[in-house]
């Protein structure tokens, strides 16, 4: 095991600029190095330089279009660990109320590119009482017998045959929860879940915060789907 590498890969989390960088990128999407040297609050030649070390350690890649050079965070495997460092940096939950905005993150975020908060909660909830999912050893996820007809019923029409075909990422995987302190789906299927919402205008994203607005729409047909005892979870918190 090489401990320098990973004292270094822990030091590029410990500087606050990069911090808030790869925060701004773990809502899946790509952004320039200009909005990102204003997330952080820095200037456009120190932010040039915090990218291209977190470019070297293999958190983010580049992708150039037109004038135009745009980041974005690397893969699902450094999204975890960025989610589980904020977990283990946020103090435990306090019964006092927080504000709109801490409110509107626990509620549904996106995380990276799956459903986080109580929503993403519930999904996950929902999916191992419908036997959709197996939980082994409260660590791993399996796929359950009922994945398929589980997923139809949220008008995935494909199914489970949505998550065929061949691929380094698992199907699905935990990823615990930085407010709620469990387990939401990750992994193919937690994108494609999160995916599907985004596309039908059921979830929509509020600009400058990973918090996701849930439309009316949304709300009957995630209802539907997961039953009115569970929808209240996400709701009357």
């Amino acid at each position: 095991m090489n401990t320098n590498q990973i004292a270094r890969t822990a030091s590029l989390m410990g500087e606050p600029a990069r911090t808030a960088m790869l925060l701004a990128l773990m809502d899946g999407r790509a952004l320039t190095a200009r909005e990102l040297s204003l997330v952080a609050g820095v200037s456009p030649a120190t932010a040039s330089r915090h990218l291209a070390l977190l470019l070297d350690a293999g958190f983010l890649v580049v992708a150039k279009q037109g004038r135009h050079r745009y980041y974005r965070l690397a893969s699902p495997d450094v999204a975890s660990l960025i989610e589980t460092l904020m977990q283990v940096s946020m103090p435990a939950i306090s019964p006092v109320k927080t504000g709109p905005r801490d409110q509107a993150l626990r509620t549904a975020r996106i995380c990276y590119d799956h459903l986080a908060g109580r929503l993403g909660l519930a999904v996950a909830d929902h999916l191992v009482a419908s036997s959709a999912l197996v939980l082994q050893d409260n660590a791993h996820v399996l796929p359950g017998d009922r994945l398929n007809k589980t997923l139809q019923r949220l008008g995935v029409s494909e199914g489970a045959q949505a998550l065929a075909g061949r691929s380094s990422r698992p199907v699905c995987l935990p990823c615990l929860d930085w407010s709620e302190r469990r387990s939401h789906v990750a992994g193919r299927l937690g994108a494609l879940i999160c995916s599907h919402c985004l596309t039908q205008g059921w979830l929509l994203r509020r600009p400058g915060t990973r918090a996701l607005q849930v439309s009316e729409p949304g709300a009957r047909s995630l209802r539907d789907w997961m039953g009115t005892a569970r929808w209240r979870e996400v709701t009357d918190a």
